[in-house]
């Protein structure tokens, strides 16, 4: 079953409570989010965007997953 954006936005909201979020799309499979967030500083983008894939705790995971395609920006807050 497809997500829906406001899905998406709980489950990252869980893990950066602080952070700015923007969840876009509307076919609940292919989806855009946009996460700004203090805990990125210092993080390469690697490892800002595994932080977010694992928030949304493996609803990406293999062709069965939930979400078939995040388009993920990440960034610490300016």
């Amino acid at each position: 079953m497809p997500m829906q954006a406001h899905e998406i936005e709980e489950l990252l909201r869980a893990a950066f409570p602080d952070a700015e979020i923007q969840v876009g799309g509307t076919d609940g499979v292919h989806m855009s989010a946009m996460v700004v967030d203090e805990s990125f500083r210092g993080k390469n983008r690697v490892q800002q965007q595994r932080a977010v894939y694992a928030a949304l705790k493996g609803k990406m995971d293999g062709p069965e997953g939930e979400l078939h395609a995040l388009a993920l920006t990440t960034k610490a807050p300016e």
